[in-house]
Protein backbone atom coordinates (compact mmCIF):
# COMPACT_ATOMS: atom_id res chain seq x y z
CA UNK A 1 0.00 0.00 0.00
CA UNK A 2 1.48 3.39 -1.03
CA UNK A 3 1.98 6.13 1.81
CA UNK A 4 1.42 9.93 1.42
CA UNK A 5 4.05 11.59 3.86
CA UNK A 6 3.06 15.42 4.03
CA UNK A 7 4.47 17.72 5.80
CA UNK A 8 3.22 16.57 9.74
CA UNK A 9 5.09 13.45 9.36
CA UNK A 10 8.50 15.59 8.56
CA UNK A 11 8.02 17.56 11.58
CA UNK A 12 7.10 14.54 14.01
CA UNK A 13 10.19 12.80 12.85
CA UNK A 14 12.63 15.86 12.89
CA UNK A 15 11.25 16.26 16.34
CA UNK A 16 11.93 12.68 17.38
CA UNK A 17 15.71 13.40 16.30
CA UNK A 18 15.84 16.52 18.57
CA UNK A 19 14.42 14.59 21.42
CA UNK A 20 17.45 12.28 20.83
CA UNK A 21 19.68 15.25 20.25
CA UNK A 22 18.53 16.64 23.47
CA UNK A 23 18.71 13.15 25.51
CA UNK A 24 22.63 12.64 24.68
CA UNK A 25 23.26 16.07 25.69
CA UNK A 26 21.76 14.99 28.81
CA UNK A 27 19.28 18.28 28.35
CA UNK A 28 15.60 18.51 29.12
CA UNK A 29 13.21 17.53 26.20
CA UNK A 30 9.61 19.18 27.47
CA UNK A 31 10.21 22.22 25.96
CA UNK A 32 11.03 20.68 22.68
CA UNK A 33 7.94 18.14 23.03
CA UNK A 34 5.59 21.36 23.48
CA UNK A 35 6.82 22.75 20.78
CA UNK A 36 6.37 19.86 18.52
CA UNK A 37 3.09 19.49 20.04
CA UNK A 38 2.44 23.46 18.56
CA UNK A 39 4.09 22.81 15.13
CA UNK A 40 1.90 19.37 14.35
CA UNK A 41 -1.07 21.59 15.69
CA UNK A 42 0.10 24.47 13.30
CA UNK A 43 0.29 22.22 10.40
CA UNK A 44 -2.76 20.49 10.95
CA UNK A 45 -5.08 23.07 11.64
CA UNK A 46 -3.37 26.31 9.99
CA UNK A 47 -4.51 28.40 13.23
CA UNK A 48 -2.51 29.43 15.95
CA UNK A 49 -5.11 29.35 18.58
CA UNK A 50 -6.19 25.76 17.47
CA UNK A 51 -2.14 25.06 18.24
CA UNK A 52 -1.78 26.70 21.18
CA UNK A 53 -4.74 24.95 22.50
CA UNK A 54 -3.78 21.57 21.24
CA UNK A 55 -0.89 22.31 23.74
CA UNK A 56 -2.88 21.95 26.57
CA UNK A 57 -5.70 19.26 24.58
CA UNK A 58 -2.90 17.03 24.24
CA UNK A 59 -1.63 17.04 27.86
CA UNK A 60 -5.04 16.45 29.46
CA UNK A 61 -5.29 13.51 26.85
CA UNK A 62 -1.73 12.24 27.90
CA UNK A 63 -3.11 12.18 31.83
CA UNK A 64 -6.05 10.81 31.23
CA UNK A 65 -3.89 8.23 29.84
CA UNK A 66 -1.74 7.80 32.65
CA UNK A 67 -3.50 8.86 35.37
CA UNK A 68 -4.36 4.78 36.65
CA UNK A 69 -0.55 4.84 36.55
CA UNK A 70 -0.23 7.68 38.59
CA UNK A 71 -2.71 6.92 41.24
CA UNK A 72 -1.66 3.60 41.90
CA UNK A 73 2.09 4.31 42.44
CA UNK A 74 1.30 7.58 44.76
CA UNK A 75 -1.18 5.09 46.60
CA UNK A 76 1.44 2.54 47.09
CA UNK A 77 4.15 5.15 48.05
CA UNK A 78 1.18 6.15 50.83
CA UNK A 79 0.94 2.59 52.31
CA UNK A 80 4.80 2.34 52.40
CA UNK A 81 4.77 5.61 54.43
CA UNK A 82 2.67 4.37 56.87
CA UNK A 83 4.61 0.70 56.99
CA UNK A 84 7.26 2.46 57.81
CA UNK A 85 5.92 4.77 60.79
CA UNK A 86 4.31 1.69 61.76
CA UNK A 87 7.47 -0.97 61.73
CA UNK A 88 5.22 -3.51 60.22
CA UNK A 89 7.71 -3.71 57.24
CA UNK A 90 10.47 -4.60 59.91
CA UNK A 91 8.57 -7.39 60.56
CA UNK A 92 8.14 -8.12 57.13
CA UNK A 93 11.44 -8.58 56.45
CA UNK A 94 13.21 -9.89 59.81
CA UNK A 95 12.92 -13.61 58.57
CA UNK A 96 14.96 -13.30 55.68
CA UNK A 97 18.07 -11.79 58.21
CA UNK A 98 18.41 -15.48 59.51
CA UNK A 99 19.45 -16.27 55.65
CA UNK A 100 22.20 -13.87 55.64
CA UNK A 101 24.91 -16.20 56.86
CA UNK A 102 28.10 -14.70 54.82
CA UNK A 103 28.42 -12.52 52.17
CA UNK A 104 26.80 -14.24 49.14
CA UNK A 105 24.02 -15.33 50.77
CA UNK A 106 23.46 -11.55 51.93
CA UNK A 107 23.56 -10.35 48.49
CA UNK A 108 21.29 -12.90 47.18
CA UNK A 109 18.99 -12.32 49.73
CA UNK A 110 18.65 -8.61 49.73
CA UNK A 111 18.19 -9.44 45.67
CA UNK A 112 15.45 -11.42 46.10
CA UNK A 113 13.37 -9.61 48.60
CA UNK A 114 13.95 -6.51 46.37
CA UNK A 115 12.52 -8.19 43.86
CA UNK A 116 9.08 -8.76 45.46
CA UNK A 117 8.70 -6.14 47.27
CA UNK A 118 9.56 -4.15 44.24
CA UNK A 119 6.98 -5.38 42.65
CA UNK A 120 4.02 -4.50 44.46
CA UNK A 121 5.36 -1.19 46.30
CA UNK A 122 7.29 0.19 43.44
CA UNK A 123 11.74 0.17 44.12
CA UNK A 124 11.78 3.42 45.44
CA UNK A 125 9.46 2.78 48.57
CA UNK A 126 10.31 -0.70 48.66
CA UNK A 127 14.42 0.46 49.62
CA UNK A 128 12.77 2.31 52.37
CA UNK A 129 10.91 -1.15 53.28
CA UNK A 130 13.82 -3.01 53.26
CA UNK A 131 16.75 -0.99 54.23
CA UNK A 132 16.72 -0.12 58.02
CA UNK A 133 16.33 -3.89 58.36
CA UNK A 134 18.58 -5.82 55.89
CA UNK A 135 21.56 -2.84 55.57
CA UNK A 136 22.51 -3.68 59.15
CA UNK A 137 22.03 -7.67 58.98
CA UNK A 138 24.05 -7.50 55.96
CA UNK A 139 26.87 -5.34 56.89
CA UNK A 140 27.41 -7.77 60.26
CA UNK A 141 27.72 -10.92 57.94
CA UNK A 142 30.55 -9.16 55.78
CA UNK A 143 28.98 -7.51 53.38
CA UNK A 144 29.98 -3.98 52.52
CA UNK A 145 27.37 -1.14 52.29
CA UNK A 146 28.28 -0.45 48.70
CA UNK A 147 27.67 -4.00 47.13
CA UNK A 148 24.04 -3.74 49.16
CA UNK A 149 23.14 -0.86 47.55
CA UNK A 150 24.20 -2.91 44.45
CA UNK A 151 21.85 -5.42 45.29
CA UNK A 152 19.30 -3.14 46.18
CA UNK A 153 19.80 -1.19 43.07
CA UNK A 154 20.31 -3.87 40.03
CA UNK A 155 17.26 -5.98 41.61
CA UNK A 156 14.64 -3.36 42.60
CA UNK A 157 15.37 -0.77 39.86
CA UNK A 158 16.26 -3.14 37.19
CA UNK A 159 14.70 -6.26 37.61
CA UNK A 160 11.41 -5.28 39.07
CA UNK A 161 11.10 -1.86 37.38
CA UNK A 162 12.10 -3.08 33.75
CA UNK A 163 9.00 -5.84 34.14
CA UNK A 164 6.69 -4.09 36.21
CA UNK A 165 4.41 -6.97 35.80
CA UNK A 166 2.13 -5.62 38.56
CA UNK A 167 1.87 -2.27 38.65
CA UNK A 168 2.14 -1.98 35.06
CA UNK A 169 3.36 1.22 34.82
CA UNK A 170 6.14 0.84 32.24
CA UNK A 171 4.22 -1.57 29.62
CA UNK A 172 1.42 1.28 29.69
CA UNK A 173 3.49 4.01 28.32
CA UNK A 174 5.25 2.07 26.00
CA UNK A 175 2.40 -0.13 24.79
CA UNK A 176 0.20 2.82 23.88
CA UNK A 177 3.06 4.82 21.99
CA UNK A 178 3.41 1.61 20.27
CA UNK A 179 0.08 1.13 19.59
CA UNK A 180 -0.45 -2.19 21.16
CA UNK A 181 -1.80 -4.30 23.56
CA UNK A 182 -0.18 -3.70 27.13
CA UNK A 183 -0.85 -7.73 27.31
CA UNK A 184 1.30 -7.90 24.31
CA UNK A 185 4.42 -6.13 25.40
CA UNK A 186 3.95 -7.83 28.82
CA UNK A 187 4.42 -11.24 27.42
CA UNK A 188 7.43 -10.52 25.32
CA UNK A 189 9.27 -9.06 27.68
CA UNK A 190 9.27 -12.31 30.19
CA UNK A 191 12.80 -13.06 28.38
CA UNK A 192 13.95 -10.13 28.18
CA UNK A 193 13.78 -8.90 31.45
CA UNK A 194 15.03 -12.72 32.71
CA UNK A 195 17.89 -12.72 30.41
CA UNK A 196 18.88 -8.75 31.50
CA UNK A 197 18.43 -9.60 35.28
CA UNK A 198 20.24 -13.11 35.62
CA UNK A 199 23.13 -11.91 33.58
CA UNK A 200 23.13 -8.61 34.85
CA UNK A 201 23.02 -9.74 38.87
CA UNK A 202 25.44 -12.67 37.90
CA UNK A 203 28.31 -10.48 36.34
CA UNK A 204 28.16 -8.07 39.47
CA UNK A 205 27.81 -10.55 42.28
CA UNK A 206 31.22 -11.83 40.22
CA UNK A 207 32.90 -8.89 40.07
CA UNK A 208 32.11 -7.92 43.87
CA UNK A 209 33.19 -11.44 45.06
CA UNK A 210 36.82 -10.79 42.78
CA UNK A 211 37.17 -7.32 44.50
CA UNK A 212 36.27 -8.16 48.14
CA UNK A 213 39.20 -10.91 47.64
CA UNK A 214 41.78 -8.71 46.11
CA UNK A 215 40.75 -5.84 48.88
CA UNK A 216 38.99 -3.22 46.69
CA UNK A 217 35.53 -3.68 48.16
CA UNK A 218 36.03 -3.18 52.04
CA UNK A 219 33.18 -1.90 54.27
CA UNK A 220 34.92 1.68 53.51
CA UNK A 221 34.50 1.74 49.61
CA UNK A 222 32.62 4.54 48.57
CA UNK A 223 30.84 5.91 51.55
CA UNK A 224 29.27 9.19 50.79
CA UNK A 225 30.82 11.96 52.75
CA UNK A 226 27.61 13.03 54.23
CA UNK A 227 25.33 10.53 54.75
CA UNK A 228 22.11 12.21 54.32
CA UNK A 229 18.75 9.65 54.75
CA UNK A 230 16.48 12.36 55.58
CA UNK A 231 14.48 11.33 52.26
CA UNK A 232 13.44 8.06 54.30
CA UNK A 233 12.73 9.36 57.55
CA UNK A 234 9.14 8.95 59.06
CA UNK A 235 7.90 9.63 62.52
CA UNK A 236 7.79 6.22 64.07
CA UNK A 237 4.60 5.07 65.73
CA UNK A 238 5.21 1.52 66.06
CA UNK A 239 2.65 -1.01 66.94
CA UNK A 240 2.37 -3.86 69.28
CA UNK A 241 4.22 -6.73 68.39
CA UNK A 242 0.95 -8.82 67.98
CA UNK A 243 -0.28 -6.17 66.00
CA UNK A 244 2.75 -5.97 63.99
CA UNK A 245 3.37 -9.77 63.48
CA UNK A 246 -0.49 -10.08 62.14
CA UNK A 247 -0.19 -7.14 60.09
CA UNK A 248 2.86 -8.41 58.37
CA UNK A 249 1.70 -11.74 57.39
CA UNK A 250 -1.43 -10.38 55.99
CA UNK A 251 -0.44 -7.78 53.96
CA UNK A 252 1.93 -9.86 51.93
CA UNK A 253 -1.22 -12.89 51.66
CA UNK A 254 -3.50 -10.09 50.41
CA UNK A 255 -1.19 -8.80 47.22
CA UNK A 256 -0.63 -13.00 46.55
CA UNK A 257 -4.65 -13.01 46.38
CA UNK A 258 -4.66 -10.24 44.23
CA UNK A 259 -1.86 -12.23 42.02
CA UNK A 260 -3.93 -15.00 41.90
CA UNK A 261 -7.04 -13.10 40.86
CA UNK A 262 -5.17 -11.48 38.07
CA UNK A 263 -4.51 -14.77 36.58
CA UNK A 264 -8.17 -16.50 37.45
CA UNK A 265 -10.22 -13.73 36.20
CA UNK A 266 -7.66 -12.53 33.20
CA UNK A 267 -7.21 -9.10 34.53
CA UNK A 268 -4.86 -6.95 32.42
CA UNK A 269 -3.90 -3.38 32.50
CA UNK A 270 -6.30 -0.88 34.09
CA UNK A 271 -8.08 -3.85 35.72
CA UNK A 272 -4.93 -5.12 37.22
CA UNK A 273 -4.22 -1.66 38.49
CA UNK A 274 -7.49 -1.50 39.90
CA UNK A 275 -7.24 -4.06 42.07
CA UNK A 276 -3.82 -3.89 43.17
CA UNK A 277 -4.47 0.24 43.69
CA UNK A 278 -7.92 -0.90 45.87
CA UNK A 279 -6.22 -3.29 48.00
CA UNK A 280 -3.17 -0.92 48.99
CA UNK A 281 -5.75 1.91 49.86
CA UNK A 282 -7.50 -0.17 51.68
CA UNK A 283 -3.76 -1.59 54.10
CA UNK A 284 -3.17 2.48 54.00
CA UNK A 285 -6.67 2.91 56.07
CA UNK A 286 -7.02 -0.19 57.69
CA UNK A 287 -2.83 0.72 59.09
CA UNK A 288 -3.50 4.07 59.67
CA UNK A 289 -6.20 3.75 61.69
CA UNK A 290 -4.48 1.20 64.13
CA UNK A 291 -1.17 3.07 64.47
CA UNK A 292 -2.65 6.38 65.07
CA UNK A 293 -6.12 6.25 66.30
CA UNK A 294 -7.68 9.55 67.20
CA UNK A 295 -5.37 11.00 64.21
CA UNK A 296 -6.02 8.81 62.14
CA UNK A 297 -8.28 10.48 59.78
CA UNK A 298 -6.02 13.55 59.02
CA UNK A 299 -2.98 10.71 59.34
CA UNK A 300 -4.87 9.19 56.02
CA UNK A 301 -4.89 12.63 54.42
CA UNK A 302 -1.06 13.31 55.12
CA UNK A 303 0.06 9.89 54.11
CA UNK A 304 -1.93 10.35 50.44
CA UNK A 305 -0.93 14.00 50.19
CA UNK A 306 2.86 12.59 50.34
CA UNK A 307 2.08 9.66 47.58
CA UNK A 308 1.03 12.09 45.25
CA UNK A 309 3.64 14.72 45.59
CA UNK A 310 5.63 11.43 44.91
CA UNK A 311 3.57 10.55 42.05
CA UNK A 312 3.29 13.64 40.10
CA UNK A 313 7.14 14.39 41.10
CA UNK A 314 7.97 10.99 39.28
CA UNK A 315 5.86 11.32 36.25
CA UNK A 316 5.37 15.60 36.00
CA UNK A 317 8.13 15.65 33.25
CA UNK A 318 6.72 12.37 31.57
CA UNK A 319 3.26 14.28 30.38
CA UNK A 320 4.64 16.63 28.49
CA UNK A 321 6.88 13.50 26.69
CA UNK A 322 4.21 11.20 25.99
CA UNK A 323 1.79 13.90 25.18
CA UNK A 324 3.84 14.66 21.73
CA UNK A 325 4.09 10.50 21.18
CA UNK A 326 0.92 9.98 21.71
CA UNK A 327 0.18 12.04 18.67
CA UNK A 328 1.59 9.83 16.66
CA UNK A 329 -0.67 7.51 16.91
CA UNK A 330 -4.52 8.03 17.49
CA UNK A 331 -4.59 10.80 19.84
CA UNK A 332 -3.79 12.91 16.58
CA UNK A 333 -6.81 12.46 15.01
CA UNK A 334 -8.88 12.77 18.50
CA UNK A 335 -7.20 16.39 19.28
CA UNK A 336 -6.39 17.86 15.89
CA UNK A 337 -9.46 16.14 13.50
CA UNK A 338 -8.58 13.81 10.30
CA UNK A 339 -6.14 16.41 8.82
CA UNK A 340 -3.79 13.69 7.96
CA UNK A 341 -4.06 11.74 4.36
CA UNK A 342 -7.36 9.93 4.15
CA UNK A 343 -5.59 6.53 4.44
CA UNK A 344 -3.45 7.78 6.99
CA UNK A 345 -3.15 4.98 9.97
CA UNK A 346 -1.67 7.71 12.21
CA UNK A 347 1.90 9.55 12.21
CA UNK A 348 4.12 6.76 13.38
CA UNK A 349 2.44 3.57 11.39
CA UNK A 350 2.57 6.19 7.66
CA UNK A 351 6.45 6.31 8.85
CA UNK A 352 6.91 2.90 9.12
CA UNK A 353 5.34 1.83 5.87
CA UNK A 354 7.71 4.31 4.00
CA UNK A 355 10.33 3.57 5.73
CA UNK A 356 9.67 -0.26 4.64
CA UNK A 357 8.99 0.38 1.36
CA UNK A 358 12.10 2.08 1.19
CA UNK A 359 14.92 1.00 3.25
CA UNK A 360 15.06 -3.05 3.63
CA UNK A 361 15.19 -3.17 7.43
CA UNK A 362 17.07 -6.24 9.38
CA UNK A 363 15.45 -7.74 12.95
CA UNK A 364 19.00 -7.31 13.93
CA UNK A 365 19.64 -3.40 12.99
CA UNK A 366 16.31 -3.12 15.10
CA UNK A 367 17.04 -4.35 17.82
CA UNK A 368 20.03 -2.66 18.32
CA UNK A 369 18.20 0.40 17.28
CA UNK A 370 15.98 0.17 19.97
CA UNK A 371 18.54 -0.74 22.42
CA UNK A 372 20.72 1.91 21.95
CA UNK A 373 17.66 4.58 21.76
CA UNK A 374 16.16 2.83 24.99
CA UNK A 375 19.57 3.95 26.27
CA UNK A 376 19.75 7.39 25.37
CA UNK A 377 16.00 7.88 27.03
CA UNK A 378 17.21 7.12 30.11
CA UNK A 379 19.99 9.57 30.30
CA UNK A 380 17.49 12.31 32.08
CA UNK A 381 17.43 9.92 35.32
CA UNK A 382 14.20 9.01 34.87
CA UNK A 383 13.81 6.13 32.79
CA UNK A 384 9.79 6.45 32.46
CA UNK A 385 10.09 9.97 30.38
CA UNK A 386 11.34 8.72 27.27
CA UNK A 387 10.15 5.35 27.23
CA UNK A 388 7.19 6.71 24.88
CA UNK A 389 9.35 7.55 22.26
CA UNK A 390 11.32 3.81 22.41
CA UNK A 391 7.58 2.32 21.78
CA UNK A 392 7.06 4.86 19.17
CA UNK A 393 10.13 3.90 17.16
CA UNK A 394 9.76 0.29 17.76
CA UNK A 395 6.42 0.62 16.33
CA UNK A 396 8.27 2.24 13.70
CA UNK A 397 10.99 -0.75 13.18
CA UNK A 398 8.09 -3.32 13.31
CA UNK A 399 5.77 -1.69 10.57
CA UNK A 400 9.36 -1.62 8.67
CA UNK A 401 10.28 -5.15 9.26
CA UNK A 402 6.82 -6.56 9.28
CA UNK A 403 6.64 -7.73 12.97
CA UNK A 404 8.19 -8.35 16.00
CA UNK A 405 6.76 -4.48 17.38
CA UNK A 406 6.04 -6.02 21.11
CA UNK A 407 9.82 -7.02 21.48
CA UNK A 408 11.45 -3.96 19.76
CA UNK A 409 9.03 -2.47 22.07
CA UNK A 410 10.05 -4.53 25.38
CA UNK A 411 13.73 -4.35 24.33
CA UNK A 412 13.24 -0.68 24.33
CA UNK A 413 11.54 -0.57 27.59
CA UNK A 414 14.14 -2.74 29.46
CA UNK A 415 17.35 -1.08 28.05
CA UNK A 416 15.37 2.37 29.17
CA UNK A 417 14.68 1.58 32.69
CA UNK A 418 17.92 -0.37 33.38
CA UNK A 419 19.81 3.21 32.19
CA UNK A 420 17.46 5.27 33.36
CA UNK A 421 15.25 4.14 35.70
CA UNK A 422 18.04 4.25 38.67
CA UNK A 423 21.17 1.81 38.08
CA UNK A 424 23.45 3.62 35.75
CA UNK A 425 22.40 7.55 36.20
CA UNK A 426 23.71 9.07 39.67
CA UNK A 427 20.62 11.19 40.50
CA UNK A 428 18.57 8.51 39.78
CA UNK A 429 20.35 6.10 42.08
CA UNK A 430 20.08 8.56 45.26
CA UNK A 431 17.22 6.14 47.15
CA UNK A 432 19.40 3.18 47.17
CA UNK A 433 22.32 5.44 47.57
CA UNK A 434 21.10 7.39 50.58
CA UNK A 435 19.74 4.62 52.38
CA UNK A 436 23.00 3.07 52.32
CA UNK A 437 25.36 5.60 53.32
CA UNK A 438 27.20 5.50 49.87
CA UNK A 439 27.97 7.69 47.15
CA UNK A 440 25.63 7.60 44.17
CA UNK A 441 28.54 8.17 41.52
CA UNK A 442 30.47 5.24 42.82
CA UNK A 443 27.84 3.16 42.86
CA UNK A 444 26.94 4.05 39.37
CA UNK A 445 30.73 3.56 38.36
CA UNK A 446 30.15 -0.18 39.68
CA UNK A 447 26.82 -0.92 37.78
CA UNK A 448 28.16 0.14 34.91
CA UNK A 449 29.82 -2.70 33.53
CA UNK A 450 27.28 -5.41 34.37
CA UNK A 451 24.43 -3.56 32.97
CA UNK A 452 26.13 -3.13 29.25
CA UNK A 453 27.15 -6.45 29.15
CA UNK A 454 23.44 -7.49 30.27
CA UNK A 455 22.38 -4.68 27.50
CA UNK A 456 24.67 -6.64 25.28
CA UNK A 457 23.09 -10.58 25.96
CA UNK A 458 19.54 -9.36 26.04
CA UNK A 459 20.37 -7.21 22.39
CA UNK A 460 21.48 -10.28 20.92
CA UNK A 461 18.32 -12.56 22.24
CA UNK A 462 15.95 -10.29 20.71
CA UNK A 463 17.64 -10.57 17.80
CA UNK A 464 17.17 -14.34 18.06
CA UNK A 465 13.14 -13.96 19.10
CA UNK A 466 12.84 -12.05 16.06
CA UNK A 467 14.15 -14.04 13.60
CA UNK A 468 12.22 -17.06 14.47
Amino acid sequence: MDVTLIGIHWVYLLFIGLIIGFLVMRRDTTTVCMAGIFLLGLLATSSVSSAVSGIFTSFIYAIKELLGTILIISIIVAMSRVLLASGINETMVSPFTKLMRGPTMAYWTIGIVMVVISTFFWPSPGVALIGAVLLPAAIRVGLPPLAVAMAMNLFGHGIALSGDFVIQGAPKLTADAAGLPVKSVLEASIPLVLVMGVVTTVVAFWMMRRDMERGLLTMSTGLAKNDDRSSFHVTRIPLSPVAKTTLAILIPLLFVIDVIMLFQLNLQGGEATALIGGTAAIILIVVTLLTHRKQALEQTTSYLVDGFLFGFKVFGPVIPIAAFFYLGDSAFFEIFGKTLPAASHGIVNDLGLALAHSVPLHPAIGAITLTIVGAITGLDGSGFSGISLAGSIASLFGAAIGGGTDTLTALGQVAAIWVGGGTLIPWALIPAAAICGVSPFELARRNLVPVIIGLTVTTLVAMLLLLL
